[in-house]
C-alpha cells in the first residue's frame, strides 16, 4: 500500500515520463461516442490520484471515482475537488447509482488474483452501468505478449526533487511479478529509497472476454490502447 509520500512520487514519475492522460481520456470518450453514447456521467474505478479523472470531469456533467488506497484518493480529492470520490474495492463496491460510462484504466484490473475475482470486478462495474452504457477496461499484458525479464528505467526531475525509477519483471506461474525501486532525492530531505513489488495476473484475452460476457456485457477488444496493451470495451443491453 502506498504512503502519502509514495503516492506523490508515483504521481511525479508518470507525469514526468510524459503519460498523456488527456489524450487517453479523449480516446475513451471517442470509443463511447462511436457506440452511440455521449457520456453525461462517468465512474473511474481504481482512479488512483485522479490523473484521468480530472480530464473526464471537464467533459461530463457528473464524474465520480473509486479507489482502494486512502493515500491515492487523498491526492485525487485535491486534484479533482468537483468529483465525488469513494474509498472502495473494485470487487464489491456499491454506490447506489449508475453511469453512462465506467472506466478502469492503467491495467488496474490485473490486480485481481484469479478469474473468480476478475468476474466479481466485471460484474461490479456492469452493475454501475446505465442501460446501453459503456465500460472501458485497460488490461495488463496477455501471457503471449508479456516480455520475460523486462527492465524499465526513468529519471524525473521537478523543482528540487529528483526521482529514479527502475523496474524488473518476471513471470511466476500465471502472474507478472514486478519489482520497482525508487530513489528519491530532495534538497531539504536528502536521499531515500523504497521498493514496491507488484503481482499482476496474466489473464488471457479469452478470460477477460468471458468475464465481460458473464457480466452481461457485449465485449470488443481494441488493439493498441494507451500503453500498447489494448482496451476492452463492453456495452450493456438497452
Amino acid at each position: 500500500m502506498y504512503t502519502a509520500d509514495h503516492a506523490e512520487v508515483y504521481d511525479l514519475v508518470y507525469r514526468g515520463r510524459g503519460k498523456d492522460y488527456a489524450a487517453e481520456v479523449s480516446q475513451v470518450m471517442d470509443l463511447a461516442e462511436r457506440r452511440g453514447i455521449l457520456p453525461s456521467s462517468l465512474l473511474d474505478v481504481a482512479c488512483g490520484t485522479g490523473a484521468h479523472l480530472e480530464h473526464f470531469a471537464d467533459l461530463v456533467e457528473r464524474a465520480e471515482g473509486v479507489e482502494l488506497s486512502e493515500e491515492m484518493i487523498g491526492l485525487a480529492r485535491r486534484r479533482v475537488p468537483s468529483a465525488r470520490l469513494h474509498t472502495g474495492d473494485m470487487r464489491d463496491f456499491s454506490l447506489g447509482t449508475t453511469f453512462s460510462l465506467v472506466t478502469c484504466m492503467f491495467s488496474s484490473i490485473g490486480y485481481m488474483r484469479d478469474t473468480i475475482e476478475l468476474g466479481l470486478a466485471l460484474s461490479c462495474l456492469a452493475r454501475h452501468l446505465e442501460p446501453g452504457g459503456v465500460v472501458v477496461v485497460e488490461p495488463w499484458w496477455f501471457p503471449e505478449t508479456f516480455i520475460e525479464g523486462y527492465v524499465s528505467a526513468h529519471v524525473v526531475e521537478e523543482g528540487r526533487r529528483s526521482v529514479s525509477r527502475v523496474s524488473h519483471s518476471v513471470r511466476e506461474g500465471g502472474d507478472t511479478v514486478m519489482e520497482v525501486h525508487f530513489v528519491v532525492a530532495d534538497a531539504g530531505l536528502g536521499v531515500r529509497h523504497f521498493v514496491d513489488v507488484h503481482r499482476i495476473a496474466l489473464f488471457t484475452r479469452e478470460e477477460y472476454e468471458t468475464a465481460f460476457r458473464d457480466a452481461g456485457l457485449k465485449v470488443e477488444f481494441i488493439e493498441g490502447g494507451p500503453s500498447g496493451r489494448g482496451l476492452l470495451v463492453g456495452t450493456s443491453p438497452v
